[in-house]
C-alpha cells in the first residue's frame, strides 16, 4: 500500500510549478531589539544572499585511506543591495548607527513579490543585521539615468519562510 502523503508536494501531471521573476522584491527592516518600528524598501538590485556549511576534513586514526566530512562552522555572505536614491533617510540613519558605535541590529526580510508587485510568495529571513558598507550614487551631469546607491547588509542568520 503507497503511502498517500509522500510527495504530495511534488510536480503533479497538469500542474505548473513555474519559477518566480526575480524583478519584484523589497527589503522589510522590522524591528530593532530595543525600539521597535521600521519600514520597508524597494531596491533595484539584491545579489549574493547565500549561506555555506563549511566541511571539515577528518581521517579516522585506523583507516587513513578515508577521508571523513563533517559539517563546520556556517558562514553568511554578506548581502548587497542597490536602490534609487530618494529623499527617505531611514536606511542612512541606520547605516549611521554603526559609524557612531552603537549598532543597531534588526530583523529584516527580503519579500519576494507575484507579478502583481503585491502579493508575498517568499520571504527570506535576517536575523541581526546591519548595514555594513554604503556607496554612493555615481553622478554624471552628461547622463540622464537614475542615481542608485549600494548598501552591504551583513546578519547573523538566514531562514525561509
Amino acid at each position: 500500500m503507497a503511502d498517500e502523503t509522500k510527495g504530495a508536494s511534488a510536480a503533479q501531471p497538469g500542474v505548473r510549478n513555474d519559477p518566480y521573476g526575480s524583478y519584484n522584491f523589497k527589503l522589510d527592516f522590522g524591528t530593532s531589539a530595543d525600539k521597535g518600528g521600521g519600514g520597508e524598501t524597494l531596491f533595484h538590485e539584491c545579489s549574493n544572499m547565500s549561506v555555506k556549511v563549511q566541511a571539515l576534513k577528518w581521517r579516522s586514526g585506523g583507516n587513513s585511506q578515508i577521508v571523513y566530512r563533517l559539517p563546520g562552522p556556517v558562514e553568511y555572505a554578506d548581502i548587497k543591495l542597490k536602490a534609487g536614491v530618494t529623499k527617505s533617510r531611514e536606511m542612512w540613519d541606520w547605516m549611521m548607527t554603526a559609524v557612531k558605535g552603537s549598532v543597531e541590529r534588526k530583523n529584516c526580510s527580503i519579500i519576494l513579490l507575484a507579478e502583481d508587485g503585491m502579493t508575498e510568495v517568499m520571504r527570506w529571513n535576517l536575523t541581526g543585521a546591519w548595514i555594513s558598507e554604503w556607496c554612493g550614487p555615481g553622478l554624471n551631469a552628461m547622463g540622464n539615468g537614475v542615481a542608485i546607491h549600494e548598501m552591504v547588509l551583513v546578519y547573523e542568520s538566514l531562514q525561509r519562510d
